[in-house]
């Protein structure tokens, strides 16, 4: 989980993002501060941020050459500046170092939040693929006549990301709903429904330590049809919320 790294030496400017985060769906994101473009250069080493905020006037280097030697040494990484300057030059020369965003201070709530959508979202979708593609295949399924219940296991790990109902899945292996629910009962010693809940549940517990996707694309990527009823089936099983198994490793890493 890497988080947002603040390069400004307005303490005012810290706060208000702080402010703004905690009352957001990003409010686990850890969030890094310094007051220097060598600091802030140190830090983007270390953490490798999903986003970088710069002011344009730091005590010891211009904000856009700050902003040039992150994108040369992490340039998978958005630079927004977040300034008082309202000039045009200044805005192009932005435009032209090639950085994402360039706000104004006060910060405005909707537009932080609509900057943090624009670039955080196909980032962290990203980070589900990545996290996925070990886990799921896309290759059809093949069927064991002779072992139906384990076929039908290795239906839901592949697929658990998607909408799957018991008949779907006892045809898929040529049962009758009602045979194919027994047999699953009896053989895993667990009913097909809590089955696929705890595997839906225990991919979404990767996705919470090694992503900093927002917990609604996690319910989403692990097959819950919303995040309320993924949060609630997530405090049944595991006797705590979503939000407070993510911070839970959130503290370990930090």
């Amino acid at each position: 989980m890497s988080g947002l790294l603040i390069i400004d030496d307005e303490i005012e400017s810290s706060e208000d993002i702080r402010s703004i985060l905690m009352g957001s769906q990003y409010n686990y994101l850890p969030i890094y501060e310094c007051d220097s473009a060598q600091k802030g250069l140190g830090l983007v080493r270390n953490y490798h941020p999903n986003m970088v905020i710069l002011d344009l006037s730091l005590p010891d280097l211009d904000g856009i050459e700050c902003g040039k030697m992150i994108l040369e040494q992490s340039p998978h990484i958005p630079v927004v500046v977040l300034t008082h300057i309202q000039m045009f030059e200044v805005v192009q020369a932005v435009i032209n170092a090639g950085f994402s965003g360039y706000l104004l201070k006060p910060v405005s709530k909707i537009e932080f939040l609509g900057t943090l959508n624009r670039l955080l979202i196909p980032q962290l979708f990203k980070e589900t693929q990545s996290v996925r593609k070990p886990g799921v295949s896309q290759e059809p399924v093949e069927i064991d006549f002779g072992n139906p219940i384990q076929s039908a296991i290795h239906y839901i790990h592949s697929q658990y990301h998607e909408p799957i109902t018991l008949n779907d899945v006892a045809d898929r292996v040529y049962l009758s709903g009602s045979h194919f629910s027994r047999l699953f009962k009896a053989e895993m010693r667990i009913t097909f429904i809590e089955y696929l809940t705890k595997h839906r549940v225990e991919q979404a517990k990767k996705l919470l330590k090694m992503t900093s996707l927002p917990i609604e694309v996690i319910a989403n990527n692990a097959g819950f049809t919303n995040a309320g009823y993924f949060a609630t089936t997530f405090k049944r099983l595991e006797n705590i919320t979503p939000s407070e198994y993510r911070q839970m490793f959130s503290s370990l890493l930090s």
